[in-house]
């Protein structure tokens, strides 16, 4: 089991303590996405450098490749990649929903043919998902859901919806209970909310040590917490999958969500965008880069930012250097953990609600387009989940 622990409350925001067998998560985090068992472009130790306390890895990717068995061999995910902080793996239901007309779903699992290899065929059942990630040595596990495609009726969503429920039972039965790990089940429902709060009644008659949800659009996101937080039990842990960009994160943090991951810090590092303590974003391939000789973020003290300049960061990317990568993938995730540690102690001096105004104030000065962006209605972005 995990402990959870509410430190200090600020209105509807929680600073608190998610206590692992491999160490203690200080929430609100942000958990850097290392799919295939590595933060893409980043060491180990240079993740744990930045104040990250937890990492997510991903069921579908590794049972693929190097395979469970493999990573069983090498002593577990832990061991394996060489880190020894908390680690969250997601149940591969989001993926194997991807695969489209190369998967098929029963009451049972799910069928998938891999998008690496279309002549060998897989089974994912909720028991499985949650074997595979007990094999892994996951402190959080997740419950195997059904992840639907929207829009789609509302007597398709709710089955779906159902369906995910049934499966978290069985998720739940089929895990092994000890210190220090736990299972978060997953709220589904689609863009009906009616549906969210029914899934949630039902989720809360399993003893989930957390509760996650996704699924949702962009531009509803905010409206959507704040229909689910009441029906969350205020001691469990509250888990929003796949957001997302810092204004995402600040809005979504004043509302009491505690958990955050997203692919954007590492897959903008290596498209060149550096994401900015300012809220926006810069492109370090613009003809503009060239000869600049500032860092990438002057308000940044990350070793990218004290080392090298946005011009090296430019002539590195125009010659497709991995070193680019690097580079610009420590800033971001550092750029969203300084971000968390400012939230929390925010939280911790009951100034959150000022914190939020003076963040995005910042970033409407200096990123009016982006802001103006954030604001818009038609932001329809899809969530993971």
């Amino acid at each position: 089991m995990l402990e959870f622990k509410i430190i200090k409350k600020d209105g509807a925001a929680r600073l608190g303590e998610l206590r692992t067998a491999h160490g203690t998560v200080e929430t609100p985090t942000f958990m850097p996405v290392g799919t295939d068992g590595t933060v893409k472009a980043m060491k180990p130790e240079d993740v744990a450098a930045t104040g990250a306390k937890i990492i997510l890895g991903n069921v579908y990717h590794l049972m693929l490749r190097p395979g469970i068995d493999r990573v069983k061999e090498l002593g577990g995910l832990h061991k394996m990649m060489n880190w020894d902080k908390a680690i969250l793996t997601d149940s591969g239901g989001f993926q194997v929903m991807s695969l489209g007309p190369l998967r098929t779903i029963s009451e049972q699992g799910v069928k998938f043919r891999s998008h690496l290899d279309n002549d060998k065929i897989y089974d994912l059942t909720p028991e499985k998902s949650v074997e595979i990630q007990h094999a892994l040595d996951a402190n959080i596990t997740m419950a195997l859901d059904e992840c639907l495609e929207l829009p789609a009726p509302k007597e398709v969503i709710e089955k779906s919806m159902l369906l995910s429920v049934r499966w978290a039972e069985r998720s739940f039965a089929a895990f092994k209970d000890r210190k220090g790990y736990g299972i978060f089940g997953i709220l589904q429902g689609g863009d009906d909310w009616s549906l969210r709060e029914k899934c949630c009644e039902l989720m809360n008659k399993i003893p989930f040590d957390g509760l996650a949800f996704g699924g949702v659009w962009l531009n509803v996101l905010t409206e959507t917490i704040d229909v689910i937080i009441p029906c969350i039990p205020e001691e469990k842990p509250r888990y929003v999958m796949g957001v997302g960009i810092p204004a995402d994160i600040v809005d979504c943090t004043l509302r009491g969500i505690d958990m955050f991951d997203c692919v954007l810090p590492s897959r903008f590092g290596r498209t060149a965008q550096g994401f900015l303590k300012t809220g926006g974003t810069l492109n370090l391939k613009k003809g503009d880069m060239r000869d600049d000789m500032r860092p990438v973020d002057e308000f940044c003290t990350c070793p990218t930012c004290q080392r090298y300049s946005r011009a090296y960061l430019h002539a590195l990317f125009k010659e497709n250097e991995p070193l680019a990568s690097m580079l610009l993938t420590w800033h971001n995730i550092q750029v969203y953990e300084d971000l968390m540690k400012d939230i929390r102690e925010a939280i911790s001096m009951g100034t959150l609600s000022d914190f939020h105004a003076a963040w995005f104030e910042t970033f409407r000065k200096y990123h009016p387009d982006e802001y103006a962006k954030f604001k818009s209605p038609s932001r329809t972005i899809m969530l993971k989940k």
